[in-house]
C-alpha cells in the first residue's frame, strides 16, 4: 500500500504538498481539495447527488488531523470539516489532477458559475 511519507501545508500559497512512498510528490491546491472533498456534503449520498462547490478559490486549511494510519481530516476555513481523505483518495487526486480540474471548470461553466481569480495568486 502506498502511503505518504511527508505532508506539508503551505498556507501562504494554499498548497498541500504530499510525498508518497513510491517517490511521487503532489502539490494539491486547497481549493481543489475542498471542491473534491469526499464528504457527503460534496459527494452526496449516491451517484448523481454530487453538490457543485463554487466560490472556494480563496479557501485555506486551518489544521489537519491524522485519522489512524490511513487518512487525514483537513479543517477548511469556510467551516467545512467533514471530509476524510484516505491515502488512496489523496493519491488519486494527485494522479488525476489535470483531468479532475478540467472537469470541475467545465462543470462550473455548464452551471453558469464564474470562478474569480484567487486573491492569494494561485
Amino acid at each position: 500500500m502506498i502511503k505518504p511519507t511527508d505532508i506539508k501545508l503551505h498556507q501562504a500559497s494554499h498548497i498541500l504538498e504530499v510525498v508518497f512512498s513510491d517517490g511521487k510528490t503532489f502539490n494539491l491546491p486547497v481549493e481543489y481539495l475542498r471542491v473534491n472533498s469526499p464528504s457527503a456534503e460534496v459527494q452526496g449520498h449516491g451517484p448523481g447527488q454530487e453538490v457543485l462547490q463554487f466560490g472556494k478559490q480563496d479557501v485555506n486549511i486551518t489544521q489537519i488531523e491524522m485519522i489512524g494510519n490511513y487518512a487525514i481530516q483537513p479543517f477548511f476555513d469556510d467551516n467545512h470539516d467533514t471530509g476524510i481523505f484516505s491515502w488512496e483518495t489523496l493519491y488519486e487526486l494527485g494522479e488525476n489532477y489535470e483531468e479532475n480540474w478540467k472537469n470541475y471548470l467545465q462543470r462550473l461553466k455548464d452551471a453558469g458559475k464564474q470562478r474569480p481569480e484567487p486573491k492569494h495568486g494561485n
